[in-house]
């Protein structure tokens, strides 16, 4: 993984939460919230929170529960504060990698896209796995392959036309780099987890346009930066080449933007 796949600072983070959001988080997000209302723990940690658009979901689903929220950036946890304002809920920087916290201190912790960016994903789930208590559950989102995410796909291969002698891979490299099932399942079960259960869940995103998502994902992630390393001029033009893609997608019955990815339980 290049050191840029973790590059969400400067204007970053609040693109990110304004356009990403509604494009590919949020409804996974509501996803998280509907499977975690019926199981009542009283702790929560989660792992690569970015924004707080889980931890908001957790929060109403959870009203009663201590949630921890970490990420590896504080930028985007500075996003996340001003979202969710509760003192049930807090927020600290952290490598989901090394926790700090006590073994079997949370009775559930969330990663809704974030495991695809540990660098060593077998000690990321066993970080998970050893701050949980004995029955506790691991609920991670992990990204589908990229040819089942449409929006996605057509940004990635806009921008990889702009540059042919040396393509942008961001999306297919990280975010969409890691959906293989079989692969996923061993990396949990090699860090403890016995009880493993993947569910590949299509969803579709709130509403949005074309213009909102080429700019969400031209400017709202790491692809901004590996377009500014080959051309700092360039991003104007990758985000008219991303939009004029998705138009494609842009039909009678409104923007097609259809999301394919797992939702894995783990049981420790």
């Amino acid at each position: 993984m290049s050191d840029v796949d973790t590059a969400f600072t400067g204007s970053v983070p609040a693109i990110y939460d304004h356009l990403l959001g509604p494009l590919l988080f949020e409804p996974y997000a509501e996803e998280i919230g509907r499977r975690v209302r019926s199981l009542s723990p009283g702790h929560v940690l989660e792992t690569a929170a970015g924004t707080g658009i889980v931890t908001e979901t957790l929060h109403q689903a959870l009203p009663d529960a201590d949630i921890i929220a970490t990420d590896l950036n504080p930028a985007m946890l500075d996003v996340a504060a001003q979202r969710v304002r509760s003192e049930k809920v807090s927020f600290e920087p952290a490598d989901a990698q090394h926790l700090r916290f006590a073994d079997g201190t949370f009775d559930l912790v969330v990663c809704q896209f974030g495991v695809m960016f540990f660098p060593d994903k077998v000690k990321g789930n066993s970080e998970a796995h050893r701050v949980l208590r004995d029955g506790g559950q691991y609920i991670a989102v992990i990204w589908d392959r990229l040819d089942r995410n449409p929006v996605s796909q057509l940004v990635h291969d806009a921008v990889a036309k702009l540059f042919p002698n040396d393509p942008p891979q961001f999306l297919a490299r990280t975010p969409f780099g890691y959906s293989d099932p079989d692969t996923i399942d061993r990396d949990l079960r090699a860090a403890g987890f016995r009880h493993v259960d993947i569910d590949t869940v299509e969803l579709k995103s709130l509403e949005t346009s074309p213009r909102d998502a080429a700019l969400g994902l031209v400017t709202g992630c790491p692809l901004r930066a590996e377009i500014e390393e080959r051309d700092a001029s360039a991003l104007d033009q990758a985000v008219q080449a991303a939009e004029q893609a998705l138009k494609s997608l842009d039909g009678s019955t409104g923007f097609d933007s259809r999301l394919s990815a797992h939702v894995v339980t783990a049981i420790k």
